[in-house]
């Protein structure tokens, strides 16, 4: 495979690590970015190769509840930029958009963008989408959803203002937990509920990484064996939403404030604007040189 300035640019940005060194792990790994990063790390190159989604497209995250907060649904909308964001007819359609998911049973956005906008018109969602775009003059697309149904608990959420959704449901205690709960994970962005819920794989892939790492040190079997333990456990914590400090009192943790409170986590679902998606960036000057010389 190819190996493309481009792919070393995002290795370098995944990991902190200089040019050469990217190039090198991509060749070895025929191109595979992700091999690239583990065998980075289990060597010690990689400074900073935690997985994350860059934020880089615009929109809104919008929560809606039905009006007896037994369900809920959750969606984002694209735009290009913040200033349309914050554009009333922008906020409009995704706000009808969230309501549309509500009440709908579809299973993709390709499906809820056939739909009806509102009750009794013709207008599809997609319909709506289009002339959004003819009259703001930006793309925009409907990305994503999540519809919430309470089981055993209670549905509760926290937006931090437009950018970042987070729908979950507890079992016991009050609203102020569910809020505080929804807040937390806002903040913190656990990847699961619980180490229980961790896939195996996961931690054996970290395990082995840092057991390569630990080796390095050249210290004996047996201590090696302790270092990794002690790596799993705070790679579990710093993940897992009862693991970690909780935001409003980082000396206790969610787990035991949830044991205080004879409360449970069911589950939930964090969503931020444009998590996952690379923008492009643009050198305005030079574009404007570019249309200058023809």
């Amino acid at each position: 495979m190819a190996i493309t300035a481009s792919l070393v640019k995002e290795l370098r940005e995944r990991t902190g690590s200089g040019m050469m060194e990217c190039k090198k792990a991509l060749v070895e790994t025929n191109g595979d970015i992700e091999a690239a990063i583990e065998m980075m790390r289990k060597s010690g190159q990689a400074k900073a190769a935690k997985k994350a989604g860059r934020t880089a497209a615009d929109g809104i995250i919008a929560i809606c509840f039905a009006d007896d907060g037994n369900s809920a649904a959750m969606v984002e909308v694209n735009c290009e930029t913040d200033f349309v964001a914050k554009d009333d007819n922008f906020t409009s359609f995704t706000k009808a958009v969230a309501e549309r998911t509500l009440a709908s049973d579809v299973a993709t956005v390709e499906d809820l963008l056939q739909l009806p906008l509102h009750d009794g018109e013709e207008t599809t969602v997609n319909t709506a989408r289009e002339a959004l775009i003819s009259k703001i003059g930006e793309n925009m697309n409907v990305r994503r959803f999540e519809r919430f149904q309470a089981t055993s608990g209670k549905l509760s959420s926290y937006s931090h203002g437009v950018r970042i959704g987070v729908v979950v449901e507890v079992e016991g205690g009050d609203d102020e937990l569910g809020r505080d709960i929804a807040m937390h994970i806002a903040a913190s962005n656990p990847l699961c509920v619980s180490a229980d819920d961790v896939p195996a794989e996961t931690i054996e892939k970290e395990r082995g990484i840092y057991k390569a790492q630990a080796l390095e040190s050249g210290k004996p079997e047996n201590i090696v064996e302790k270092m990794v333990e002690g790596r799993v456990r705070k790679y579990l914590a710093e993940i897992t939403l009862q693991g970690q400090a909780f935001v409003k009192d980082p000396d206790t943790t969610v787990g035991k404030l949830l044991e205080q409170r004879g409360a449970r986590v069911v589950g939930f679902h964090r969503f931020e604007v444009g998590e996952g998606i690379e923008k492009k960036q643009e050198n305005f000057a030079d574009e404007v040189m570019a249309q200058i010389k023809g």
